[in-house]
């Protein structure tokens, strides 16, 4: 074989393995919202637990609708109006790099579903996901993933640095908390909830379930976090072990300040999950640790306060401290513990990231309350008092999980 044929060779070898990597990715995301569902199933109560699981693979069906027709060319400039010739070359690559990408674009309604559960409208809210996924997210995502509109270049001139968000702390997780903070606002509180100033706990219904969820999703961000390099060349085991540093952080420390709760324990090391995500390509293990701490202690307090002190904002699964918060300490801590003077490799600007996390908030909650505060004039988001009662699965689905519902 000559050495252009050797050449050729090697160039197919490249692409198919990197096509193969990527798609492992993306089946790997895919798996997570498994894990948002059952998450979702094992908090709610028994009547709202088929809402659950309906929910999140509908929001997944229509996420794919609308980034695949509008969102993914709003962030990247690419649509799909080509001939199949012509979308599977280099072993159709650019199509499975959709699928990935497409897998975090659906997580954001995953995540607000988390915080609305137990008194939202079906479609409603089926057309405020699709809305979401198809302009608030992708405009953030070119934004920071693409250099649209020039954002990054002018961190870059200014600061010495873009911002540096490896995985989506921020522009998936703290976008899709900080829009769930918007439709948790504007749906108020559960019926029962708060009587006469007081909380009245709804206990979870499936300790076993949210246990299981909370596993499916560490073990998927895995997918998440290593495979946002989408090629094998750019592959680093720094990411895994940061990623598995602050998942056990995560939880210890919720284990300790949320004093021992099954609750928190298990959401602790998502919290550690979604705080490294930003910077587990530059941190150093140790310094992950540590942002995985901060961020379970974080979801472990501000969960707690928000739902003792705020009586009208119910977050059901408390999605916005977990992915909003928790997401947004990430980015910063990012401009922290990815310098050098603190282990880390370095590239990174505190400034800029402070910047870039700002503006994801800042378009999260322009975007959420936009969209969601239409749909509440135009048709209404919340159930009926006698419908919530009922249960959304009555109410809604006509089926209750078990036979005696």
């Amino acid at each position: 074989m000559d050495i252009t044929g050797i050449n050729s060779a090697v160039e197919t070898l490249m692409y198919s393995a990197n096509t193969m990597f990527i798609l492992l990715g993306a089946i790997m995301v895919l798996a997570m919202h498994a894990g948002f569902a059952f998450l979702e199933v094992g908090t709610v109560r028994h009547k709202n637990q088929v809402n659950a699981l309906v929910k999140i693979i509908t929001d997944f069906g229509v996420s794919t609708i609308a980034y695949f027709f509008v969102g993914y060319q709003v962030a990247y400039g690419v649509d799909f109006f080509a001939s199949a010739a012509d979308l599977t070359q280099n072993n159709g690559y650019e199509l499975v790099k959709f699928f990935f990408l497409l897998t975090f674009a659906a997580a954001i309604p995953a995540i607000v579903s988390g915080g609305i559960a137990e008194r939202a409208k079906f479609y409603p809210i089926l057309a405020a996901s699709a809305l979401t996924v198809a302009f608030v997210y992708p405009f953030f995502e070119g934004v920071i993933w693409n250099g649209n509109h020039g954002f990054q270049a002018w961190l870059e001139s200014n600061y010495g640095a873009g911002f540096h968000d490896f995985a989506g702390s921020v522009v998936v997780h703290g976008v899709g908390g900080w829009i769930a903070f918007a439709a948790v606002a504007l749906l108020g509180a559960r019926k029962g909830r708060y009587r006469d100033g007081k909380v009245i706990a709804f206990a979870p219904s499936n300790i076993p379930f949210l246990a299981l969820g909370a596993w499916i999703l560490a073990v998927g961000w895995f997918g998440f976090n290593v495979m946002s390099a989408q090629t094998l060349d750019g592959i680093s085991g720094l990411v895994a072990v940061n990623s598995l540093m602050a998942m056990v952080g995560g939880t210890v420390v919720a284990m300790l300040v949320g004093r021992n709760d099954p609750g928190f324990i298990h959401n602790g090391p998502l919290a550690g999950l979604v705080a490294v995500c930003a910077g587990s390509d530059v941190m150093h293990p140790i310094g992950s640790l540590f942002v995985g701490g901060v961020a379970g202690a974080l979801f472990v307090w501000v969960f707690t306060l928000a739902q003792n002190k705020a009586p009208k904002f119910d977050d059901v699964l408390g999605v916005w401290p977990l992915h909003g918060l928790c997401g947004a300490w990430g980015g910063i801590a990012c401009g922290i513990f990815g310098t050098e003077t603190l282990g880390g490799l370095g590239g990174v600007s505190l400034m800029s990231q402070l910047i870039g996390t700002a503006a994801g908030i800042g378009v999260a909650l322009a975007g959420g309350f936009v969209i969601y505060g239409t749909l509440k004039v135009v048709s209404g988001i919340r159930l009926s008092e006698e419908q919530e009662y009922n249960g959304a699965d009555l109410s809604i689905h006509k089926i209750g999980s078990t036979s005696h519902d």
